[in-house]
């Protein structure tokens, strides 16, 4: 029998792309309106702006869903922002941050909770992500969801590189006592509590990331904090992602990058040179090292086969960025 939520003021929050997403939206909702738990509150930015077929034309079926923004894309952080401050305004306190390409295993949402509520210290909460080999115009069959991990949640390596764990590997329990840093953004519970302590000028999610390692950023954020964050390894998910690296060898990211789009591509290097950044004077002497062998590594990558990855170093370099300092 579904639990009922009403008391611990959870909000579910998606954003819509148009065509990009469009063709999920009915598989994810049915899947939404299918947990265990009820009672939580769902909030979504519609950011349709590529002249496809509006999101709105089936969000507007579901009374439930309450569009805060509609046809202007202001990207993964931003997005997210409105809906977590409009959280907050209605009294939440805990946040599922979850795409909508998507379906989620009927106690996935009551999984994550249970795992968040039962530790005060933990920040964030990470499903398991597994990949969603997803078939249009077709009810969704159990071969679909397959036992190939996309994320068990983000860790982070010397060099400040950060990887989903276990990406495009089988899951035999390997992973399920990871250390994780957080969640990936495809899919993470989060306390709101902790995203107030962390949060500047009004942003949980910093907005000079429009979309890609923003949630890395977060993560890190929570960690300085002193938060910690769990795998839920009975919260299950399948995801249909469309860009991802598959290994943490340098080789395998190499290979992978060819999927990957010209934007994709700047976005990624970019807001990781970010993060780098606003967080390079409390790193040790050693990971100065390892980062600055990592950007090198980047620059002549970059300057021999994606040339128009060239300026991305030079723009962040004269971005003002947010001085982060450990909170106590």
């Amino acid at each position: 029998m579904p639990k009922n939520l009403d008391n611990t003021k959870l909000t579910i929050g998606f954003i819509t792309y148009g065509k990009s997403t469009f063709k999920y939206l009915p598989y994810f909702l049915d899947s939404l309106f299918k947990q265990s738990y009820l009672g939580f509150e769902i909030l979504a930015v519609d950011c349709t702006d590529d002249g496809g077929k509006s999101n709105l034309e089936i969000l507007n079926k579901y009374p439930q869903i309450n569009i805060i923004q509609k046809g202007k894309n202001f990207g993964f952080a931003k997005s997210y922002n409105l809906m977590i401050n409009e959280a907050v305004k209605n009294g939440a306190e805990y946040f599922l941050a979850i795409n909508p390409d998507m379906i989620l295993d009927n106690r996935a949402v009551e999984k994550m909770f249970d795992v968040i509520i039962a530790d005060n210290k933990l920040a964030s909460v990470a499903p398991k992500i597994y990949k969603w080999n997803f078939k249009e115009n077709a009810p969704v069959s159990d071969d679909e969801k397959t036992n190939v991990i996309d994320s068990f949640g983000i860790k982070l390596k010397n060099g400040f590189r950060f990887f989903d764990i276990g990406h495009g590997k089988f899951d035999q329990g390997q992973f399920d006592k990871s250390v994780i840093l957080g969640p990936s953004g495809a899919a993470a519970m989060y306390r709101v509590r902790a995203l107030e302590k962390v949060k500047f000028d009004n942003q949980y999610f910093d907005e000079l990331m429009f979309m890609y390692k923003e949630d890395c950023d977060l993560a890190y954020r929570l960690f300085l904090a002193g938060y910690k964050s769990k795998l839920a390894i009975n919260a299950k998910i399948y995801h249909d992602r469309t860009a991802g690296a598959i290994g943490e060898n340098k080789i395998s990211i190499a290979l992978n990058r060819k999927n990957k789009s010209k934007q994709i591509k700047k976005w990624s290097l970019s807001h990781h040179l970010i993060i780098i950044k606003k967080f390079w004077k409390i790193q040790s002497f050693i990971n100065k090292v390892a980062i600055i062998s990592y950007i090198l590594l980047m620059f002549i990558f970059s300057l021999i086969f994606e040339q128009y990855l060239l300026k991305e170093f030079f723009k962040v370099f004269k971005i003002k960025v947010v001085k982060v300092k450990i909170i106590e």
